[in-house]
């Protein structure tokens, strides 16, 4: 990215965004929605700021920042999102913390770090709402997940069917399973609106492994493709990336991956691997193989998540479904 001549950070929350222009030393605090954003031009020009030579650096803060987006990209203005945890990890030893004292130092993170930023380029309508779909989807499941084991426990203590105590939860199940084909038939619909999503998707699902829920949360994370185009990246996203674990002669450790990841997306491969270890015959002796040969099975289920987001990657970047060819995996 070029060289800017004014960074801004930004610091957002639920009610409020805190703003700081690094060159100006100037802070500025407004309420996050349409009044606020009134404020924040008002601000800019006051600065005497350069929109071309400005760009605005804010933390990933999922719904938070949906407003703030939308209107900077209406305006026209550069702006990009960063991990909080990279953006809290360059900053080295800090003593104390405030809203004003966080919008500064992300402003500092964006003048030493301006060359590994990108700018957030604008999302489709319809992967918008896909994204909001699969969140919605994603508390659902996890919410009848819980009720689903309760109805366990009762099950096990010997309550009975007919119990008020256990035909509640059952209920809640039921009508959670009754929402939760509302949402699958709307990401369906909304899929469907946006000819490259739909391309996309139908590709995902024609990898062993990679279903309907999947292949939404994989276009939902990359933004269909445009915010990861390398699958090796988007495995270090994801956690299954595997790194050196050594330091001179002391230390030798295994070859690892990193806690640092997107849990649910690290969560679905591993189903998608173990799907195909069954139903794939090219992974499944692959696996077979090399279980056999005496390493674990968690590694090898890893290398198998690998295996399928590179087929994901490759069957979107050819642009065709992908074809399986049984022999031994490489």
């Amino acid at each position: 990215m070029k060289k800017f001549s004014h960074f801004i950070g930004a610091d957002l929350s639920k009610r409020s965004i805190d703003f700081y222009c690094l060159s100006k030393k100037s802070y500025l605090r407004i309420e996050n929605s349409a009044k606020g954003f009134k404020e924040l031009i008002t601000w800019i020009k006051q600065l005497n700021l350069d929109l071309a030579d400005t760009c605005i650096v804010m933390e990933h803060t999922g719904m938070y920042g949906l407003l703030l987006e939308h209107f900077l990209h209406d305006q026209k203005i550069i702006f990009c999102k960063v991990s909080a945890l990279e953006i809290k990890r360059s900053g080295g030893l800090q003593r104390g913390k405030s809203d004003k004292v966080d919008a500064m130092r992300i402003a500092t993170y964006g003048s030493e770090k301006h060359a590994k930023l990108i700018p957030q380029s604008p999302s489709t309508k319809a992967l918008e709402r896909l994204k909001l779909l699969q969140t919605t989807r994603h508390q659902l499941v996890k919410q009848r997940a819980g009720f689903i084991c309760l109805v366990k426990e009762y099950k096990n203590i010997g309550i009975s069917k007919g119990d008020i105590i256990l035909k509640v939860p059952l209920d809640m199940i039921a009508g959670f399973d009754k929402q939760i084909d509302k949402l699958d038939a709307e990401i369906k619909k909304v899929i469907h609106t946006d000819e490259k999503l739909a391309q996309n998707y139908y590709l995902l699902v024609s990898v062993k492994g990679i279903g309907k829920v999947i292949a939404v949360a994989i276009l939902v994370k990359t933004q269909n493709f445009t915010r990861f185009t390398d699958p090796r990246k988007f495995a270090c996203f994801c956690g299954i990336a595997p790194f050196e674990h050594t330091s001179g002669s002391s230390v030798k450790g295994r070859t690892r991956v990193s806690h640092m990841a997107d849990k649910e997306m690290k969560s679905l491969l591993d189903l998608a691997a173990k799907v195909a270890a069954r139903y794939d015959k090219t992974l499944k002796e692959y696996y077979e193989t090399r279980v056999q040969q005496g390493k674990s099975k968690m590694s090898t289920f890893n290398v198998l998540r690998n295996k399928i987001l590179y087929r994901a990657f490759a069957v979107i970047k050819r642009q065709t479904p992908y074809v399986e060819v049984y022999g031994k995996a490489a």
